[in-house]
């Protein structure tokens, strides 16, 4: 551990909170930056409704929220129609603090006029969610599902998720909320921090009982009464792949903030914490994402009043050990260096392996390629011949890996959702100095310019109102006010209001594809312009 630093080159780095390190010019890191940012729940929420706005029927594994206290009077407005509409509807809404985590500040309420609207929301602020009020119970419990994903990559994007995970339960029987019962936190509220605190909390050594389980053990049992284990991890997949799909533009807007391309650099990859809950119909629902999630093995049991020791926990050894191992074999370096050494070796099998009679021409060249090839085997060394010829790989004594590769194996399924992806790509391109995450004024007008977007029912005084009222707007929320001009949300916004002018008859993740397929196809007829005269 070096908790000043370390200057010494590493081949990887292990950071316990976030990505803060400006010495690191090589090797992996295991933060991305950004990533504390972009999971707290107000732009986590903004994120996924933004995906929401563009693909309404994949994206409705994520409670309907707002945002507090800037669309507190929103939400009375809608809160208020809904009942009008259906009188019969009695809802309940969750709120939680934006920075908060171990459930700390979560409270329900039945009404918008609960909310505590006090000095400290404002200093404070927060998401409103609705409540799901019918989940699945296992022996009359709530309880939620802390699934672990490794995002190896964001260019390409490559995610993993492990194949077990934790169960965490609530320590009291659940009912419905009432007034009488909104304030039992130990009924309602999954968080492992808080009903550790319950008297009815149970330690267990058996991953199939106790207050915290496995998600197999969960799984199994579902199995054992007919439910479709096999569409759930499905439905699971397909919410994870989605949330990070929704993540990674921002991401990346961080990524060559703290990381500019061409210059030297670290590469990253962490491992993530996703929240679910499973309704009673088994459909998962999407809670949170923690950036840091804990990796703790043990447990703190009092022996006496005040005196607490560590005690193994079987159930976290049996996830969490697996999701370090596996997480630390895919990032190996020299994993990579022998897939080469392996790679060239089997070539050079190959050569060797040529039949005599094939053509009696290329004898003497097959010949040649032996004496090479005994050649290269002999360079490696006998520690190399050793471990690329008949023994057994360093990690054949490991179990199979606990990860398993959902991005890019699925790929296909789900790039067509990767829209903003593509405009967050333009953004990029014209933030103009490198290390930035807001566009200025100038940018944005050589953005219109150069995608041929203004014309005569859009001048560029018109550009400029855009980009004044929708900045300003964003500025208002209180968005990072480190550095002047348009962050990549107001961008976005200022994207598809553009698309909606240039395409009205059109659904709207149609208008925004076509105005993206607009602006690569002028800027790749730019730079093909640019490169002839560079040529001339």
């Amino acid at each position: 551990q070096f908790p000043f630093g370390r200057r010494l080159p590493c081949d990887i780095y292990w950071h316990g909170v976030s990505f803060h390190d400006n010495d690191i010019f090589s090797g992996q890191v295991n933060k991305f930056p950004g990533m504390m940012e972009m999971v707290r729940k107000i732009t986590l929420s903004r994120a996924v409704r933004t995906m929401q706005d563009l693909f309404p029927l994949e994206y409705n594994f994520y409670p309907r929220s707002w945002i507090l206290p800037e669309e507190f009077p929103l939400f009375v407005a809608e809160v208020r129609m809904m009942k009008d509409s259906d009188p019969s509807w009695k809802p309940t809404f969750i709120v939680k603090p934006d920075g908060g985590c171990q459930g700390d500040g979560i409270y329900l309420i039945k009404d918008p006029s609960d909310i505590r609207l006090t000095g400290s929301i404002r200093s404070r602020p927060a998401v409103v969610q609705e409540y799901i009020c019918k989940p699945l119970l296992v022996d009359k419990l709530k309880f939620d599902i802390r699934l672990y994903v490794l995002l190896k990559s964001l260019e390409p994007l490559e995610i993993y998720i492990a194949k077990d995970g934790l169960s965490r339960f609530c320590t009291e029987p659940y009912q419905e909320p009432t007034l009488k019962n909104l304030h039992q936190v130990f009924m309602h509220l999954t968080n492992y921090s808080l009903n550790i605190h319950s008297g009815n909390f149970i330690h267990s050594d058996n991953v199939n009982t106790g207050s915290k389980r496995t998600f197999s053990s969960i799984l199994c049992r579902l199995s054992s009464r007919g439910a479709d284990v096999k569409k759930l991890w499905s439905d699971i997949i397909s919410l994870v792949i989605k949330t990070i799909i929704a993540l990674t533009p921002e991401l990346k807007v961080y990524y060559q903030s703290d990381i500019p391309a061409g210059k030297p650099g670290p590469t990253c990859f962490q491992i993530l914490g996703f929240d679910i809950l499973l309704m009673k119909n088994l459909k998962p629902m999407l809670l949170e994402v923690n950036a840091n999630p804990s990796m703790r093995i043990e447990h703190e049991q009092e022996l006496s009043p005040g005196v607490f020791e560590n005690v193994p926990s079987p159930v976290d050894e049996e996830v969490k050990v697996a999701v370090i191992r596996d997480t630390l074999r895919l990032v190996d370096p020299q994993k990579k260096k022998r897939k080469d050494v392996q790679q060239h070796i089997e070539s050079c099998k190959n050569k060797i392996n040529i039949r005599y009679n094939y053509f009696m021409c290329y004898r003497c060249q097959t010949l040649e390629h032996v004496s090479e090839a005994n050649e290269e085997l002999l360079d490696a060394g006998p520690a190399d011949r050793r471990e690329y010829g008949t023994t057994r790989s360093p990690e054949a004594g490991l179990p199979s890996l606990c990860l398993k590769q959902v991005f890019p194996k699925y790929a296909k399924q789900f790039n067509y959702l990767r829209l903003v992806d593509r405009v967050a790509a333009l953004f990029i391109r014209f933030l103009g100095v490198k290390g930035t995450t807001k566009l200025g004024p100038t940018g944005f007008r050589t953005f219109v310019r150069n995608c041929k977007l203004s014309n005569s029912n859009f001048s560029m005084a018109s550009v400029d109102i855009l980009y004044i009222d929708i900045t300003r707007r964003w500025n208002s929320m209180g968005i990072d006010h480190k550095e002047s001009g348009m962050c990549l949300q107001a961008f976005v916004e200022a994207f598809f209001c553009l698309a909606q002018k240039k395409y009205k008859s059109l659904p709207l993740h149609e208008q925004v594809k076509s105005l993206i397929d607009f602006c690569e196809y002028h800027l790749a007829a730019l730079d093909e312009k640019r490169l002839v005269c560079g040529r001339g």
